[in-house]
């Protein structure tokens, strides 16, 4: 299974393998969660997808 991510540098949408996805929170300074995927690229830069929190519950990946 993989998630697609959007790379503003090449300006493409990318199939990342799910082993390489981390799901992380982000508390913002108001108190609101936003809820993530977070992959690297093979050139080592990293890419965000905000997803809803069902989605970020039900996916089986690591959280960093």
């Amino acid at each position: 299974m993989s998630i697609e991510f959007y790379d503003v540098k090449i300006r493409e949408k990318v199939k990342i393998d799910k082993g390489k996805i981390t799901k992380i929170k982000i508390t913002q300074k108001n108190g609101q969660v936003r809820y993530a995927f977070r992959a690297m690229t093979d050139d080592g830069r990293k890419l965000t997808k905000f997803c809803s929190k069902a989605d970020w519950d039900a996916m089986d990946v690591p959280q960093g």
